[in-house]
Formats: structure tokens, C-alpha cells, sequence
């Protein structure tokens, strides 16, 4: 295949189409860094729409793994209020036990769920990090405005984490198909 406009021009184009996402929405502006990450992701499994079958179902489910994780580690904080160091912004101890055993069963769960082995491992885990990062960040604390109890805040800081995704992966078709490729002579 040969493309007829060169990649560095396409993907200059891509970043440009892609800021009016994180720029422009005020309140419901999404998390570039995450679609660029998922974006890099489209090229990794093969450039072409059908890894996006595996690509977005996976990478979904690891945000909504990180969320359920996250739920569980708010709601084991109300009832243990301990910090390992003072200066934490939540109680650590409550936190890293959560995480600990939350990612235990999210990983262990992994081989009942076909799509996030072999190439949707990658999206997977990126999913987890981004849904841990939309969090973790607290930017995202009253995305688009919601505001929710503690015990539901994982849900909301998701929603970005997705909708990142989403865009990321329409960043990696469009990039593609604006490379606008065709047979070599």
C-alpha cells in the first residue's frame, strides 16, 4: 500500500481535528492524553477497522474494571480512616488494601473475558490506567458538572476515561483513512 498524503501531514491534521474535544466543551472537554493514548493503541493492533472490535470493548472494560476497583476503595475508606502519612489526601491504608485485592480479581477475571487477552490486553490495562488517572487526577471530580457522593465519584471521573477512549479510537480510523491509502504500482 502506498498512502498519498505522508503520515507526518496526517497526523498533524489529527491533532488539530482533535482539539476542539478538549478545548472547546467547556466542562465536558475530554482528556486528550487519553484519546491520543488510545489513538496509538489503533496502530498497534494493525491500522484497520477491525481492531477496534477488540480495541474499544477492551478498553472499556478496563475503565469500567478501574471504577468498580476505585467504588470499592471509597466505600472500604469510610470505614477504614487510616493514612500511612499524614499529608495523604485519602486514607492510604484503606486505599492500597482495595486496590490490592480489587486488581487481584480484575486481573484473575481477565481469562473469563475473551476479548481482553492477546491483542485486547494492551487496551485493557489502558483502560485501567486511564480510568485510574481520570480519577486519581481530580480534575475530573464533577465532570461535566455532575456532582455526586464520594461513593459514586469513580463513575464520573469513567465517563471521561471513556469518552477519551471513544474519541481516541476514532482518531486512530481517522488518521488512517485520511492517509487516503491505495495500492502500490
Amino acid at each position: 500500500m502506498k498512502n498519498r498524503i505522508p503520515l507526518w501531514l496526517a497526523v498533524a491534521i489529527t491533532v488539530v481535528v482533535s482539539l476542539p474535544f478538549g478545548l472547546w466543551l467547556d466542562a465536558w472537554s475530554l482528556p486528550l492524553w487519553a484519546a491520543f493514548i488510545v489513538w496509538a493503541e489503533y496502530f498497534l493492533l494493525g491500522g484497520k477497522p477491525e481492531g477496534l472490535k477488540i480495541m474499544v470493548p477492551s478498553y472499556i472494560l478496563g475503565v469500567i474494571g478501574a471504577v468498580l476497583v476505585l467504588i470499592l476503595a471509597v466505600a472500604l475508606a469510610k470505614v477504614i480512616d487510616m493514612k500511612l502519612v499524614a499529608s495523604s489526601p485519602v486514607p492510604d491504608v484503606a486505599y492500597a488494601i482495595a486496590l490490592f485485592v480489587g486488581f487481584c480479581v480484575l486481573i484473575y477475571a481477565m481469562k473469563f473475558m475473551p476479548v481482553t487477552g492477546g491483542a485486547g490486553t494492551l487496551p485493557f490495562f489502558n483502560g485501567i490506567s486511564i480510568g485510574l488517572a481520570t480519577f486519581f487526577v481530580g480534575i475530573y471530580a464533577t465532570y461535566g458538572g455532575i456532582k455526586v457522593d464520594d461513593i459514586l465519584m469513580p463513575i464520573v471521573t469513567g465517563i471521561p476515561a471513556i469518552l477519551g477512549g471513544l474519541l481516541g479510537a476514532a482518531l486512530g480510523w481517522f488518521n488512517v483513512t485520511i492517509l487516503f491509502p491505495t495500492k502500490a504500482d
